[in-house]
């Protein structure tokens, strides 16, 4: 049977494949992996839907494969209910070349007997070639006759029609791009995987939605002060390490309770809001190969400890993209937080059709006022982008408000229900 490259969803239409698992003759069970893919979400093992024997593998390590294209051709293992008589039926058995015939050609090799040795006969020159060989120039698109072939007797091999592929031409063509130009010596890298994907992802988000973005700053002296009190509990007690995220994310979702507009999706088709009644939080992870976006699930129903474990294992899960897609996928609203790499202010983009993103800074220390006194305080500074076309500047002010004032009281976002 061929193997094709499934529709993962998520609009993932391609892949590249990082690595075969399996090598031609061998021997595979049903489920057991074969490949390895990288989509722009994730890398992800391609399991064989039969057992059999790998019969062809179609693409190289390295190469793109697009969804529905054949990643392999599989022999399929004869039921175990077909009486043994029968077995010798699905067996190849060697046959001596035989002599040219007009319309037909000679053959060399194991070739299977019954209806395939005849479809093995296209009208062509003498040439010496397997079925699987043949099979593969026809998908390949490539006039057997004219590859020379290296194998014994000049037999066609499929190392000839793969070296003979135009593709593989292709393949190599930009290797030969000059490393320079008008001013100096310059670096290509491709734009592939998950940059690509973020980089189609940021400008469909700019160009379907109004994004204006508004910031403050949380006085979060208290919250630094009460996490110092139980980090040591929640690694001693709870086993995980407790950082300003979890509280982060309680915040948000208490403030997002209290203004459901900024937990929506508009529906362009329908020309309808959609107030979503559960909260997804995704929280943006830095990867050596770009930004992925893990969601926390039921964000709501979760303490600061399942929080922190959860983002704990999916961060590392996308860091070594080993995350299932459906971790990447449902998210409401996001949170990113570019104060761990020393930024303050910046201006994130919703992460589309999400209708608004939170983008926190660093935690410094900044002279305030406080109990009407000047007083050196810890300033964590907030940057709330949203789609202008779902909500007005007004209320993304009054969530940033509520916001604030859970962060600056977190005893009150823990007692939210």
């Amino acid at each position: 049977m061929e193997f094709k490259f499934p529709d993962l969803g998520e609009g993932v239409t391609e892949g590249e494949l990082r690595k075969w698992l399996v090598k031609v003759g061998d021997v595979v069970k049903k489920d057991q992996s074969i490949a390895e893919m990288e989509t722009d979400k994730a890398i992800v093992e391609m399991p064989s839907p039969v057992a059999g024997r790998i019969a062809e593998l179609l693409h190289e390590e390295g190469g793109t494969v697009r969804v529905g294209e054949v990643l392999a051709v599989i022999e399929e293992e004869p039921s175990e209910e077909r009486p043994k008589e029968e077995a010798p039926s699905e067996e190849k058995a060697p046959l001596e070349e035989m002599p040219a015939e007009e319309g037909s050609v000679s053959v060399v090799g194991e070739l299977p007997v019954g209806e395939e040795l005849a479809a093995a006969r296209p009208a062509t020159d003498k040439v010496l070639a397997t079925p699987a060989v043949r099979r593969l120039a026809r998908e390949m698109k490539i006039d057997i006759t004219k590859i020379k072939g290296t194998g014994p007797d000049g037999r066609v091999t499929e190392d000839d029609v793969r070296s003979f592929s135009p593709v593989k031409e292709e393949r190599v063509a930009p290797a030969m791009q000059p490393k320079f130009d008008l001013y100096g010596w310059v670096d290509r890298v491709p734009l592939k995987g998950i940059r690509r994907s973020t980089a189609r992802h940021m400008i469909e988000a700019q160009t379907a939605s109004a994004q204006v973005t508004v910031m403050d700053v949380a006085d979060v002296t208290d919250l630094v002060a009460f996490r110092e009190r139980v980090k040591e509990y929640a690694m001693r007690e709870k086993g995980v390490k407790l950082t300003y995220l979890p509280f982060v994310i309680k915040a948000v979702v208490a403030a997002l309770k209290r203004h459901p507009y900024l937990n929506a999706e508009l529906n362009e088709e329908t020309q309808e809001i959609l107030l979503k009644k559960y909260y997804n939080i995704g929280v943006a992870v830095a990867t050596d190969d770009g930004l992925m976006v893990p969601v926390i699930k039921a964000a709501d129903a979760k303490d600061v400890y399942a929080l922190a474990k959860e983002m704990a294992e999916l961060s590392e899960q996308a860091r070594s993209r080993r995350i299932d897609l459906g971790d990447l996928r449902g998210g409401t609203f996001t949170i990113t937080n570019y104060g761990v790499f020393g930024g303050t202010f910046a201006t994130p983009i919703a992460n589309h059709p999400e209708v608004a993103i939170l983008g926190t800074g660093r935690i410094s220390d900044r002279p305030m006022v406080h109990d009407g006194e000047i007083a050196i305080r810890k300033v964590m500074h907030l940057s709330l982008t949203f789609d202008h076309r779902v909500l007005d500047g007004a209320e993304a002010a009054k969530f940033l408000n509520d916001l604030i004032r859970f962060l600056e009281d977190p005893a009150l976002a823990l007692m939210e229900p």
